[in-house]
């Protein structure tokens, strides 16, 4: 316990050291999942907390993206997304592959890559097609996972000039036949950039997982974008010991996985070779992670059936399931008396030992929704399409869910 109190105590004195764009995220071989379709994820961290789901007609493809409700769409930014021919990209910031000038932005470009290539790219080749013609200097510095539905997993790492590709489906660049990235890139400098204590952890769940085909998006979003587990600490918050009456209730975050930056949390879950494009879904995550719902969204349609509670909403100035989450985000990091003290958590909101913490409630909710959404989606597979009524109804249904237990909890 001693050894644990120095830690924390060198935390504190660190709690503003780690950039904020500080996501971490995973390319997933469909040789290591259940299905055999690849995953591609994202916890997407950010000044903008408030985020929505958009829909793009783009220039070649249309796509539906996660995107800053406070500046869209006067930029044509967004930060994950999947378009109507299966392709799939996200990006985490690196920050060991450029040295920036003083005043200069790291990864300007990020946001306004994503969605260029969301619209005018089909395939993991035609990605990097798309890099190597782009004007440079291109303002890029990023970790960029791409899926396509012809079952290609790849991770770039790309900085102003050049790029290095990892292929998620070649032994030698993925030997469990998974990428992780965090805030810093294998081709950049050694031991600059963050999140390496987020990276060992994602790449601990991982490899675990991947040694069973155990790699699922339920199991991401359970596993690693609730984590509170940090290995240089050797603890996990979910052990019961940080709660009462062992302990205060509270903690520092730092290093978890889920943070108090986080914004959503999206996993692309795609299509097996020959399989129609338009299954390929996006479980959307909107908020902080512990106090969020992951969702299924399609491209199909989505121009009319998105809905309402992933879209923008004026009255909240970002879509209502993100501000639910961050409302109640807002109850667990309460503590604001003077400076940096709202790195303080309340897990005991989160998860206690009454098994009725925000996280608690939520997962169980959530696990309704995976059982609805499994059951069509194996049903639309067998038929080869998804019927547009059945969603609809799916997408109805989940937000009377959703709407249903996040208004008694709000109420609190």
């Amino acid at each position: 316990m001693i050894k644990h109190l120095f830690l924390i105590w060198g935390l504190l004195a660190a709690l503003t050291a780690e950039p904020v764009l500080a996501c971490t995220s995973a390319v997933v071989s469909g040789k290591v999942t259940p299905d055999g379709r690849p995953l591609l994820w994202k916890n997407r961290d950010t000044d903008y907390l408030r985020n929505h789901v958009a829909y793009i007609k783009g220039e070649k493809y249309n796509f539906i993206a996660d995107v800053n409700s406070a500046n869209f769409p006067a930029l044509k930014e967004a930060w994950m997304g999947t378009n109507s021919v299966g392709f799939a990209l996200m990006n985490t910031q690196s920050y060991n592959l450029v040295e920036v000038k003083d005043g200069e932005e790291r990864g300007a470009a990020n946001g306004r890559i994503i969605y260029r290539a969301l619209e005018v790219c089909a395939t993991v080749e035609d990605f990097c097609h798309f890099l190597d013609t782009i004007s440079k200097p291109s303002l890029i510095e990023a970790n960029f996972g791409v899926i396509d539905a012809q079952g290609a997993a790849a991770m770039f790492e790309v900085d102003y000039y050049k790029y290095t590709m990892y292929d998620a489906n070649n032994p030698k660049d993925a030997p469990y036949g998974y990428i992780a990235r965090t805030n810093f890139s294998f081709a950049g400098e050694a031991n600059r950039g963050a999140g390496y204590v987020r990276y060992m952890e994602a790449d601990r769940v991982l490899m675990r997982a991947s040694a069973t085909g155990g790699i699922t998006p339920q199991g991401i979003f359970n596993d690693l974008s609730r984590s509170f587990r940090n290995g240089m600490l050797d603890i996990d918050l979910k052990n019961g010991k940080f709660n009462r009456p062992q302990g205060s209730g509270w903690f520092v975050d730092q290093d978890f996985i889920p943070r108090n930056s986080t914004s959503c949390s999206i996993v692309v879950q795609g299509v097996k070779p020959g399989e129609k494009v338009e299954l390929t879904t996006m479980w959307t995550m909107l908020g902080y992670p512990p106090t969020g719902i992951a969702v299924p969204l399609w491209v199909k349609d989505a121009d009319r059936l998105l809905p309402p509670m992933v879209c923008w909403d004026k009255a909240c100035a970002a879509a209502p399931l993100s501000d639910w989450s961050l409302r109640l985000s807002n109850n667990v990091f309460c503590y604001n008396q003077g400076m940096g003290t709202n790195r303080y958590l309340n897990w005991e909101k989160l998860y206690n030992m009454e098994n009725n913490g925000y996280m608690q409630q939520l997962v169980t909710v959530e696990a309704e929704v995976f059982r609805r959404t499994c059951l069509l989606l194996d049903s639309w597979r067998q038929q080869g399409s998804i019927d547009s009524q059945e969603m609809q109804k799916l997408y109805q249904d989940v937000e009377a869910l959703v709407r249903k237990v996040y208004t008694p909890l709000m109420e609190q």
